[in-house]
C-alpha cells in the first residue's frame, strides 16, 4: 500500500498508494484543494494543508484514511464522525473501505479549518510557551548560621 520512504511531493503520495486508499485520497485531496488556497505538502510521511499553520491532513495507512484537521473539535457540528484527539484540538474522520464523506462536506470542514487559523492564527503557537517580558533573577537560598559564622570569621582574618 505504501512505501517505506516518504514521497517527495503530493503527486508522488497519491501516485504511491494502491486500491481503495489511492481513491478515496484522491477524491479527498480533490476536495479539499476546491475549497480554499491552502499550502500542500508532504510533512510526516503524509499530506498535509497549510493556511497560517496547520489547519488538516490526509493520512493513508494500511486498513483506513485519516481526515484530520487541527482545531478540528470545533467542527464536529459540521461532521459528527469527527474523533477528537491529541494536542491543538485535533479531531479525525477515519475513513475504511466502502466509507464514505461528501465533497461538499470536505470542503467546508477545509474552509473552516482556513478560518479558524485565520481568525485564531497558528494552532501550534497556542501550545508553545509565551515568553515572559520580565527578567527573571535567580533567588539565592538564605545563608545558613553556619555560613554567616564562617563569614564573619574569614573577615576578622582580614581585618586583623
Amino acid at each position: 500500500m505504501q512505501r517505506s520512504t516518504p514521497a517527495a511531493d503530493p503527486d508522488a503520495y497519491v501516485a504511491g498508494l494502491n486500491g481503495w486508499q489511492h481513491d478515496c485520497v484522491k477524491e479527498l485531496r480533490a476536495a479539499v484543494r476546491s475549497a480554499s488556497d491552502l499550502e500542500e505538502l508532504v510533512k510526516w510521511g503524509h499530506l498535509v494543508y497549510l493556511s497560517n499553520g496547520p489547519a488538516l491532513l490526509i493520512r493513508a495507512e494500511e486498513q483506513r484514511v485519516l481526515l484530520g484537521f487541527w482545531r478540528g473539535q470545533r467542527l464536529r457540528a459540521i461532521e459528527e464522525r469527527l474523533k477528537p484527539g491529541g494536542k491543538y484540538e485535533m479531531a479525525t474522520l477515519e475513513l475504511r473501505e466502502g466509507m464514505a464523506v461528501s465533497p461538499a462536506t470536505v470542503r467546508r470542514l477545509s474552509k473552516e479549518a482556513v478560518a479558524l487559523n485565520k481568525a485564531l492564527g497558528n494552532p501550534t503557537d497556542a501550545a508553545r510557551p509565551k515568553k515572559s517580558s520580565r527578567r527573571r533573577v535567580a533567588k539565592r537560598a538564605p545563608a545558613s548560621k553556619t555560613s554567616k559564622s564562617a563569614a564573619a570569621k574569614r573577615a576578622k582574618r582580614r581585618s586583623g
